[in-house]
């Protein structure tokens, strides 16, 4: 069973349709048991950075999040997910986050040329050979977001040129993130989520 964050996001009912899509069991849950024993976690998000960590923060969900990802649990955070992942943002404030990936949240650039938010589909090219991104080089995925994750380049599996390098998938052991939306993101977004299922298949067997 996936855990998916109950933290108050929105585009839950996608992200739940692509997965059982995939054949991934799933609940939505914010209970910290139910995060510990799961196969995998999800968090889904859309919004603030600080909204939503002061989300989790009240309902109690980072102990738990931080514990199943210390004992080796899959995690995979989207979009504003993804961002939550990272040691802090500068959306509306200086904000600590998970701090289960080394690095910050900070504006796109408004001086490039592109408009920002970033909305729309941009090609992923890859940066580490992976179950993840092997589905993605080369291959446009769908993007929403204002902000964008700054760290280092042994964490970006890959990325797309948005005036600059924007990182769209991050991963530091078990802990991994998408930044476009895969559930908004066709056959390619698929891709995405069943080698998830795979990874997770996988860690049961070895477990």
């Amino acid at each position: 069973m996936i855990a998916v964050i109950d933290y108050g996001a929105g585009n839950i009912r996608n992200v739940m349709k692509a997965m059982a899509f995939v054949n991934l069991p799933a609940k939505l849950t914010k209970d910290p048991a139910e995060i510990l024993a799961a196969d995998g976690i999800v968090i889904p998000g859309v919004g603030a950075f600080k909204s939503a960590m002061q989300q989790m923060t009240a309902a109690q969900l980072v102990d738990p999040i931080q514990a199943a990802v210390a004992q080796g649990t899959p995690i995979l955070g989207i979009c504003l997910g993804m961002q939550l992942l990272f040691d802090s943002s500068t959306e509306f404030g200086a904000t600590p986050g998970l701090g289960l990936i080394p690095g910050k949240i900070v504006a796109l650039p408004e001086n490039t040329g592109y408009k920002v938010p970033q909305m729309g589909w941009n090609q992923n090219q890859s940066r580490i050979a992976h179950p993840l991104t092997r589905g993605i080089a080369g291959e446009y995925t769908y993007f929403v977001h204002s902000y964008y994750a700054q760290t280092a380049s042994e964490y970006i599996a890959a990325s797309v040129d948005y005036g600059v390098e924007v990182p769209s998938i991050v991963m530091k052991d078990n802990v991994f993130g998408a930044q476009f939306h895969p559930e908004k993101s066709g056959e390619v977004g698929l891709r995405v989520w069943t080698a998830f299922a795979e990874m997770i298949q996988e860690r049961r067997v070895q477990v």
